[in-house]
C-alpha cells in the first residue's frame, strides 16, 4: 500500500515536470500535455484514483495549491504598470470580460443546460487566459509589435482580474446555498460579510508582510518560506472565521503587496512561479484524472457550441468593442480576437470549486471541470495549429527571434551591429553613456539609452525579434547582471558576456563570483580589451561564405594569425557566436564573421554571386 502512494506521487511529479520541459522544447502551452497525461491514467486506464490515493486529504491540498497559485498571479497586478498600457487594453479588461463572461455563461446555460448560477460561475472562468498560455503561443505565432503588445498585457492584467471575479461569484453561489435564501436580499448580506472579511484579512496580511520585506527583517534565505507561511495562514484564517472566503483574501493579499512601494518583489515572484508550476504540473494530473467519462459525454456535443460562441461570438465582440477609436486595423482586429486560449486559473479554480460545490449538493457542479477543460483543450489546440498561419496570411507575422540585444555601445560592439544588421539581423543596442548612444543612432543603428537592467527597461525596451543577448560593455558589473536579468528572457545558453581586460588580468578576489556567470563569448583568452587592440592597429570585419573548395580548415588557414574569428552564421540563418568548443563544425554555406587585420595579398575582391570561389579565399561578402 505504502509503495503504492509513493510510486503514484512520484510519478505525478516526474510527469509533471516532464510535460512542462516537453510544452518548453516544442513551444506549446504545457497544459495539453499535463491534461493529457492526467486523462490516460485516469478515465483512460484507471492507473490513478486521486480520491483513492489522497482521501480526505485530495480537498485541502487542492485548496492550498489553488490559493498559492492566486497569490502568484496576483502578485503581478501593478496599478503604475496599468497606467501606462493603451485603452483598448483597459477596456479589453473591463468591458470585454464582462462581454466574454456574458456570451459563455448563455451559451452554457442554452446549451449544456447549466443552472444561471453555475451558468455564471463557469463563466466567470473562462474570462481568463493568462500569460502561462498567452507566451508561448507569441513566441510561435511572432505576431506584429502592436498585436502582441495588446495579448500580452491583457493576459497579465486579466489573469489576477478574472481570477478575483470567479471567486466572488463561487462566494456568492455558496452565500446562497448556505443561507438558503430564495430571494436576492437574504443573500446579500451574507455576501457581504464574507466578501469584506476576505478583503480585510487580504490587506491585513499584505500589509504586514509587506512591512516585514521592505523594512529588511528577515534574512534573505528565510524570506520565500515566510512569504509561504503567510500565505497559507492567511488563508487558513479566512476560511476558519469564514468558510470559502481564503481564495478571495489571498488574491487581495497579493494584489496588495505588488503595490506597496519599496517591497522587492524579484526574487519572490520567481520562488513563487516555480511553485506554481510544481503546484499546477500536480494539480493539473489529478483533476484531469478525476473526469468521469459518463458526464465528459454528456456534455460533448454541447460543450463544442459552448466552444464555439467563445471562439466565433464573444472573442471577436470583446475586440472590436474594445478597439473603437485605437487605429488598429481590420487584420490586427482579427489576429487578436482569434488567440485567446484559456488555461491556468481556470483548470485549477474550477477543479476546486467543483469539488466543493458538489460536497454541497448543487446540481451542474460536475459538469464545470469536463465543460472547463474542453474550452481549454479547444481554444488552446485551435491557437496553436492555425494562429501562425493565420498571422503570414494577414501579413502581421514576424521572422524567428534572430536579432540580438547588444549590451555597450562602444566602438567595437558599434561596428559588429553594422556587420550583423548588413546580414539582415535586427541589432538593439543598450548603454547608459550618452555619447555612445548618440555615435549608434549616427550609425543607423537602433538604440536604447539607459540602464538595461533597470525596471524603465522591462517596460520600453523592445524585445521582439530578439533571441540572444551579448553583454560586451566595459563595466563587468552591467555584463554580469545583465546576464542574469536576461537570463530568464532568452535562455541561460542565449545569453553571452565578454570579459573585460580586468576580469581577464585581476586576480580571483577581483573577478565577480561564478554564481552570476553566463555563457563566454568567443575564445576562452578573448576580452574587449583584446578587440580594442585589434581595431587600434587597423584590424577590420570580414565576412567569408565556406565553399566545398574552401572550407573551414582552409579559412582558419588563410587567416591564421591576424586576428579573431567572432561569429558564424548558419546555412539556415542562425548567428552563432563561435568560441574553442564547437558544437558544430562550420560546412559549405556558412559566413563566418572575424575581425582580422588585412594582409597585402591576402584578402581579394569578392566573386561575382554563384561564380567558383578564388584560390586563396572563400566567398567575400558585404561587410
Amino acid at each position: 500500500m505504502h509503495d503504492t502512494i509513493l510510486l503514484s506521487l512520484t510519478a505525478i511529479v516526474v510527469l509533471g515536470i516532464a510535460a512542462q520541459w516537453l510544452a518548453w522544447r516544442v513551444k506549446v502551452p504545457a497544459i495539453l500535455f499535463l491534461l493529457l497525461i492526467g486523462i490516460t491514467l485516469g478515465p483512460a486506464f484507471d492507473l490513478l484514483n486521486p480520491d483513492e490515493l489522497f482521501g480526505d486529504l485530495l480537498f485541502p491540498i487542492v485548496s492550498l495549491a489553488v490559493g498559492v497559485i492566486l497569490f502568484e498571479g496576483s502578485l503581478t497586478l501593478r496599478f503604475r504598470e496599468i497606467q501606462g498600457v493603451s485603452s483598448t487594453i483597459v477596456r479589453m479588461v473591463s468591458l470585454g470580460a464582462v462581454i466574454s463572461w456574458g456570451v459563455a455563461a448563455t451559451a452554457a446555460h442554452w446549451f449544456v443546460g447549466l443552472g444561471w448560477p453555475i451558468a455564471f460561475l463557469f463563466g466567470a472562468l473562462v474570462v481568463v487566459t493568462g500569460p502561462t498560455v498567452i507566451a508561448p503561443l507569441l513566441r510561435i505565432v511572432r505576431p506584429s509589435p502592436r498585436v502582441s503588445k495588446i495579448l500580452r498585457w491583457e493576459a497579465i492584467i486579466i489573469d489576477p482580474i478574472g481570477a478575483l471575479l470567479a471567486v466572488l461569484v463561487y462566494e456568492f453561489i455558496v452565500t446562497q446555498s448556505q443561507t438558503g435564501a430564495a430571494g436576492l436580499g437574504g443573500v446579500v448580506l451574507p455576501f457581504l460579510e464574507l466578501v469584506g472579511l476576505g478583503i480585510v484579512l487580504g490587506v491585513a496580511g499584505g500589509w504586514l508582510l509587506g512591512q516585514l520585506l521592505a523594512r529588511h527583517a528577515l534574512p534573505d534565505y528565510l524570506i520565500n518560506v515566510t512569504v509561504l507561511a503567510a500565505v497559507l495562514a492567511v488563508f487558513t484564517a479566512s476560511n476558519v472565521l469564514a468558510e470559502e472566503s481564503g481564495l478571495l483574501a489571498v488574491t487581495v493579499m497579493g494584489i496588495w503587496l505588488a503595490n506597496m512601494r519599496g517591497v522587492p518583489l524579484d526574487d519572490i515572484l520567481h520562488f513563487k512561479e516555480t511553485l506554481s508550476i510544481l503546484f499546477i504540473s500536480g494539480l493539473f494530473i489529478l483533476l484531469a484524472a478525476r473526469i468521469d467519462p459518463a458526464t465528459l459525454s454528456q456534455v460533448g456535443f454541447g460543450a463544442l457550441l459552448v466552444l464555439a460562441a467563445i471562439v466565433f461570438v464573444a472573442q471577436p465582440l470583446k475586440v472590436w468593442l474594445s478597439a473603437i477609436g485605437s487605429g488598429l486595423n481590420w487584420r490586427e482586429k482579427t489576429m487578436i480576437a482569434w488567440i485567446g486560449p484559456r488555461g491556468i486559473v481556470a483548470a485549477a479554480v474550477s477543479g476546486l470549486f467543483a469539488l466543493k460545490l458538489v460536497e454541497q449538493g448543487l446540481e451542474g457542479a460536475e459538469v464545470i471541470v469536463p465543460l472547463t477543460f474542453i474550452i481549454i483543450v479547444g481554444t488552446v489546440v485551435l491557437a496553436s495549429l492555425t494562429a501562425r498561419p493565420l498571422a503570414r496570411a494577414l501579413d502581421i507575422a514576424l521572422p524567428e527571434d534572430h536579432g540580438v540585444l547588444i549590451v555597450g555601445a562602444n566602438r567595437v560592439t558599434r561596428e559588429i551591429a553594422k556587420v550583423l544588421k548588413k546580414h539582415g539581423f535586427r541589432v538593439v543596442m543598450a548603454d547608459g553613456n550618452y555619447s555612445e548612444i548618440r555615435q549608434a543612432r549616427m550609425d543607423g543603428l537602433e538604440t536604447y539609452y539607459g540602464n538595461p537592467v533597470s525596471e524603465a527597461a522591462d517596460r520600453k525596451l523592445d524585445l521582439v525579434g530578439i533571441g540572444q543577448m551579448f553583454a560586451m560593455s566595459a563595466q563587468s558589473e552591467v555584463n554580469n547582471l545583465a546576464a542574469v536579468r536576461y537570463r530568464h528572457e532568452f535562455g541561460q545558453s542565449n545569453v553571452f558576456v565578454l570579459q573585460t581586460p580586468q576580469e581577464v588580468a585581476g586576480s580571483d578576489n577581483q573577478r565577480i563570483t561564478t554564481q552570476f556567470n553566463a555563457r563566454g563569448l568567443f575564445r576562452e583568452d578573448v576580452s574587449l580589451g583584446h578587440l580594442f587592440r585589434l581595431v587600434e592597429a587597423g584590424a577590420e570585419l570580414f565576412s567569408t561564405r565556406l565553399t566545398e573548395n574552401f572550407g573551414y580548415s582552409e579559412y582558419l588557414a588563410h587567416y591564421e594569425g591576424r586576428g579573431e574569428l567572432l561569429f558564424g552564421i548558419t546555412p539556415n540563418g542562425n548567428l552563432r557566436p563561435l568560441s574553442d568548443e564547437l558544437s558544430q563544425r562550420p560546412g559549405p554555406g556558412w559566413v563566418l564573421i572575424g575581425l582580422y587585420e588585412p594582409s597585402a595579398d591576402a584578402d581579394r575582391p569578392a566573386p561575382r554571386e554563384g561564380a567558383a570561389a578564388p584560390s586563396g579565399g572563400g566567398e567575400r561578402l558585404p561587410g
